[in-house]
C-alpha cells in the first residue's frame, strides 16, 4: 500500500551504507527497478562488487562510493547528504550504532534542532488502517521535551503518508493523570503543548490505555469521550522498552506487517534489518520516498509563504 503511495513520485537519492551483503544490495536494486530510489552504493567497492556477484545482481549503472570500512562509509554518506547529492541513508551491513554515530555527531553530522527519534508504520490485521508507533527505538527514556519532539516527527510522517490531521494517543497504564507514574503528567502536559502551539498538526488526547487508544468498545466501556479513543493513528509509548515490545508482539502475536524511519535529522534513515524480507524493505524506501517529497512541498510552501 506505501508503495502504491509513492508510486508517481519521483526517485529520491538514497545513500546505501556498507551495502556489502545480498539483502541490503538486493533491497536497493529492487527499489531502483520500481523507480522509487536512485542508489549510491557506499563502501569497500572490491566486497560490494563480490557481494553483487555471489548474488547475481547486476550493478550496471550504479553508482559506487568507495569507502574503506563501515565507519568511512557511514561518514561517507553524511557527507553526501550535507552535500545535497543524497536525500535520503539506508542502513546496510552494518551496526546501526555505526550509522546513527555519524549522523549525531556535531558540527559535521546530521542532526537538527529536532530530537532524533524512530517511527514504526504497523499494518495490524485486525485495525483498520495503519498505526504509528513511537519511539521504540532510539531514546530510552525520552524527558518531556524529548516527547514533543517524537510526537511532532510521528505527526510528520503520518502527514506524509497521507494523513490530513492525525490523531495521537499518548500511551500509559491507565487513562487518569496520576502522579505516581510519569508518564501520565506528561501526556496531559503534551495535551497542553499541543494546544499552544508546541506540537503541530495533530489532535492529541492522553493518558490512554492501549485498549482505549484502538478499541471504541473499550473506550466506552471505561466512559471516556474522545475523539481520538478507538480511532488513532499514532501510538506514543512511555519509552523504548514499551515501544519495542508493542511493534514487535503485534509483528509476532498479531501477524502485522512493519517498516520504519528514523527522523529528525536532516534527511530520512532506512534502518533496515537483515531479518526484514523484500516486502519491508520496499515498504521503507516508499516511507522515505513520501517523507522526502512532503517534506520538500512544506518547505517551499513556507518560503513561498514568507
Amino acid at each position: 500500500a506505501l508503495a502504491a503511495r509513492a508510486r508517481d513520485l519521483p526517485a529520491i537519492r538514497a545513500a546505501i551504507v556498507h551495502s556489502c551483503d545480498a539483502a541490503s544490495l538486493a533491497g536497493a536494486i529492487e527499489a531502483r527497478d520500481l523507480d522509487m530510489i536512485e542508489p549510491i552504493l557506499v563502501g569497500p567497492r572490491r566486497k560490494i562488487e563480490a557481494a553483487a556477484e555471489a548474488a547475481g545482481l547486476s550493478l550496471t549503472g550504479v553508482v559506487i562510493e568507495d569507502a574503506p570500512h563501515s565507519h568511512a562509509a557511514a561518514e561517507r554518506a553524511v557527507d553526501l547528504v550535507r552535500a545535497g547529492a543524497a536525500q535520503a541513508i539506508m542502513k546496510g551491513a552494518l551496526h546501526t550504532d555505526e550509522v546513527m554515530g555519524a549522523i549525531v555527531r556535531d558540527h559535521v553530522g546530521l542532526k537538527t534542532e529536532r530530537r532524533i527519534s524512530h517511527v514504526f508504520v504497523i499494518d495490524a490485521p485486525l485495525y483498520p488502517k495503519l498505526m504509528l508507533v513511537s519511539d521504540a527505538a532510539v531514546n530510552i527514556s525520552p524527558d518531556l521535551l524529548a516527547k514533543r519532539d517524537i510526537v511532532q516527527n510521528a505527526i510528520d510522517l503520518a502527514r506524509a503518508i497521507g494523513v490530513e490531521k492525525p490523531k495521537v494517543a499518548l500511551l500509559s497504564a491507565v487513562e487518569t493523570v496520576t502522579p505516581k507514574i510519569p508518564s501520565t503528567v506528561e501526556a496531559a502536559a503534551l495535551c497542553k503543548m499541543a494546544d499552544r502551539g508546541q506540537i503541530t498538526g495533530g489532535v492529541l488526547d492522553g493518558p490512554l490505555a492501549f485498549d482505549n487508544a484502538i478499541s471504541r468498545d473499550a473506550a466506552a466501556a471505561k466512559g471516556i469521550v474522545s475523539d481520538i479513543a478507538g480511532d488513532a493513528d499514532v501510538l506514543i509509548t512511555p519509552d523504548l522498552e514499551a515501544g519495542n515490545i508493542l511493534a514487535k508482539q503485534l509483528v509476532f502475536l498479531a501477524g502485522a506487517e512493519d517498516s520504519g524511519l528514523v527522523l529528525g535529522a536532516r534527511c530520512p534513515v532506512m534502518l533496515t534489518s537483515r531479518a526484514d524480507g523484500p516486502a519491508a524493505r520496499i515498504a521503507s524506501v516508499a516511507l522515505a520516498q513520501l517523507y522526502v517529497h512532503w517534506s520538500e512541498a512544506q518547505a517551499a510552501a513556507k518560503l513561498a509563504g514568507e
